[in-house]
């Protein structure tokens, strides 16, 4: 069956996004490894789901980037190569700069607040060592940025390459990569709310840099979780 005939097939994809949003952040907090098979036995015994539920969620999330379908394998979570990784990072230094120097010259009152309470979010984490939360607060932040910018394109593709930079990460990252640099999300916001957005785009293309920087690519890591309890638990 094609694959638009299965996300066709039901107009109400309810318990598929809960799946999807279930293993994003599973993703996004570095607890579900690059390379682990998503077999669609184990999401309907996770998630409670029938197996053309389970298809139409890897089939969404290979959409998004997120998992890679292998013809007579199945499904796994994408594993990105360094090539990925520079094309990722280059991506993210085109965009991301120029997005923040324009949301410092646009944003509003109700934008700066997401923002400022988002940092207060992760400073929090970081006071009560939730390494996870601090992981997933780090990526958020980026694809926020997008958020007060109102470009829905934006948002998505944000989302996408911020995903992508989190598989990078557990494939590749040291400890010094785990999450984003302590003090450079704030100097960012600080730009923003100074509208000062040469300044703000600037720290941002530090920041990517740093990120980028702290990877080491003659490494990777793999872990073998128990995915039942981890997609039933995240």
């Amino acid at each position: 069956m094609a694959v638009q005939q299965f996300l066709d097939a039901d107009s109400s994809l309810g318990e598929e996004h809960k799946i999807v949003d279930r293993i994003y952040n599973a993703v996004m907090q570095q607890t579900l490894a690059p390379m682990t098979k998503l077999s669609e036995s184990t999401i309907c015994e996770s998630f409670g789901v029938g197996r053309m539920k389970a298809r139409r969620a890897l089939l969404l999330l290979a959409s998004q980037g997120i998992v890679e379908l292998r013809s007579n394998r199945g499904a796994f979570v994408a594993s990105p190569t360094q090539k990925d990784a520079d094309e990722v990072f280059e991506a993210r230094i085109h965009i991301e700069p120029s997005l923040i120097a324009q949301v410092s010259e646009r944003i509003d009152a109700d934008g700066l607040k997401v923002l400022t309470d988002h940092i207060d979010r992760e400073k929090a984490a970081r006071l009560a060592e939730n390494r996870q939360e601090i992981i997933r607060l780090s990526g958020e932040f980026h694809v926020l940025i997008a958020t007060v910018s109102g470009n829905s394109f934006l948002i998505r593709t944000l989302r996408e390459l911020v995903t992508r930079t989190s598989l990078i990460v557990a494939m590749f990252g040291s400890g010094n990569s785990s999450c984003c640099r302590e003090d450079e999300h704030e100097r960012i916001l600080d730009a923003i709310q100074s509208r000062d957005a040469s300044l703000a785009a600037a720290l941002a293309r530090d920041h990517l840099d740093h990120i980028r920087m702290d990877l080491d690519f003659k490494q990777s890591h793999k872990t073998a979780p128990d995915l039942v309890t981890l997609l039933r638990d995240n």
